[in-house]
């Protein structure tokens, strides 16, 4: 393949399990998921279950895959750090690298912890809490050849104060999205020039849903990013879900389905 290298994405919260329900890490998607007003992520197991499906990942001729290490799992409450989940996102990236992919890793996707409040970027105090857990990832995973520190800052913020789509779930609350874009941008600029993550900081990219279909992800390819991320790997459960995804899980083994034959048509 000439161009960017294809990667496919990995959305932990809506892959791993565990998350939201009676026990393990909460986020800020628990309230509304409790009340019955989502359905929350199902317990596809891929925190058990990531090298199954990196080595079927490799085995589609992908470049690498983009992981995102949830802040809810590495630190489930304020200021305490669970160093084996840690440890267990070391051991995937390992495996990852060792199947022959490159493993970008993301420090903030759709999702936080439940105890930095549904208003996060908002709160003064979220901030160097939420800059210590990027600085401690990208530390402890040394094995990952790039790192993203927010996949969509500004969409995150606007879901949540501008369209209401998303926590906090508020709408036209412009002069405290404003703030929280400031908050997010300072933290994003932080990290973003953090000795340990500058220098495998990916600043060319491109993201493509697998419905946009083949024309979309061609021009994707053709638009000068160094590498372009395929949502998503496995689809996953829960309200950050994709609708489809290259890999699914038949008769206890992960299989390509209709859509990894998008990726021929690539190369």
């Amino acid at each position: 393949m000439t161009g960017p290298r294809l990667f496919a994405a990995l959305d932990g919260y809506a892959v791993e399990g565990g998350y939201d329900g009676l026990t393990g890490p909460t986020t800020c998607y628990a309230p509304s998921i409790t009340l019955g007003r989502l359905v929350g992520p199902d317990a596809l197991g891929l925190w058990d279950d990531y090298e199954a499906v990196l080595d079927a990942a490799a085995a589609l001729g992908l470049d690498g895959v983009r992981l995102v290490v949830e802040w809810a799992r590495v630190e489930p409450r304020r200021g305490v750090v669970d160093e084996s989940a840690l440890a267990r996102y070391a051991a995937v990236v390992a495996h990852a690298r060792d199947a022959g992919l490159a493993v970008t890793v993301v420090l903030f996707d759709a999702v936080w912890p439940l105890w930095a409040g549904l208003e996060a970027w908002l709160l003064p105090w979220v901030a160097p809490m939420a800059i210590a857990h990027g600085r401690r990832v990208a530390h402890a995973l040394e094995a990952a050849t790039g790192i993203i520190v927010a996949t969509r800052a500004a969409d995150l913020v606007d879901a949540g104060f501008l369209t209401g789509t998303a926590p906090p779930f508020r709408e036209r609350a412009t002069q405290d999205a404003a703030s929280a874009h400031e908050s997010l941008g300072q933290i994003v600029a932080t990290l973003a020039a953090d000795e340990a993550i500058a220098p495998r900081l990916v600043r060319a990219w491109r993201e493509l849903r697998l419905i946009h279909g083949t024309g979309a992800v061609r021009t994707a390819v053709s638009s000068g990013a160094s590498e372009v991320y395929l949502r998503s790997l496995v689809a996953g459960t829960g309200p950050t879900a994709e609708l489809a995804g290259l890999l699914a899980r038949r008769d206890g083994a992960w299989a390509p389905t209709e859509a990894a034959g998008l990726l021929g048509l690539l190369r």
